[in-house]
């Protein structure tokens, strides 16, 4: 059971530069004749497709023993103090003030994050940063399910 579930899709605009990418692959293919151009555009759109779907296809999930963030399972009694990040402070904590044992989860087309403490530096990482739209949901949530 889902408490909470968040997907970080790439922005619209992504795959705009999808087709241009596949576009321009097939003119500057096209010397080899229109059969070739198609296919390589083709191939083109499809594989940048499948990367742009790849790197937008991350979760997160809050469960009532767990915080699933991307490919990485925290148990809820590993987080400790959850502080919200707006714009200024989550481009700060992804640059200049980000610990390089941290556990992160960014995408830079998401302006917001949350930075989450972890007790006893758990798996070595002082704190999990969480780029995330709803920082202020995620946050109520993860108290809820601490108790």
């Amino acid at each position: 059971m889902h408490i909470y579930e968040e997907r970080l899709s790439v922005p619209r605009s992504w795959w705009g530069l999808v087709a241009m990418g596949g576009f321009g692959l097939g003119v500057g293919v096209m010397p080899f004749g229109l059969l070739a151009a198609v296919i390589a555009a083709a191939i083109g759109i499809a594989v940048s497709a499948a990367l742009v779907h790849l790197h937008g296809s991350v979760r997160i999930l809050v469960t009532p023993g767990h915080l699933v963030v991307g490919k990485r399972t925290i148990p809820i009694e590993a987080l400790g103090v959850t502080e919200i990040l707006d714009e200024r402070e989550a481009f700060e904590w992804r640059t200049v003030r980000a610990n390089p044992y941290a556990l992160l989860l960014l995408r830079s087309y998401v302006p917001t994050a949350l930075r989450i403490e972890l007790r006893n530096a758990w798996g070595g990482a002082p704190y999990v940063y969480v780029s995330t739209r709803q920082p202020m949901n995620l946050a109520t949530v993860l108290a809820f399910t601490r108790g």
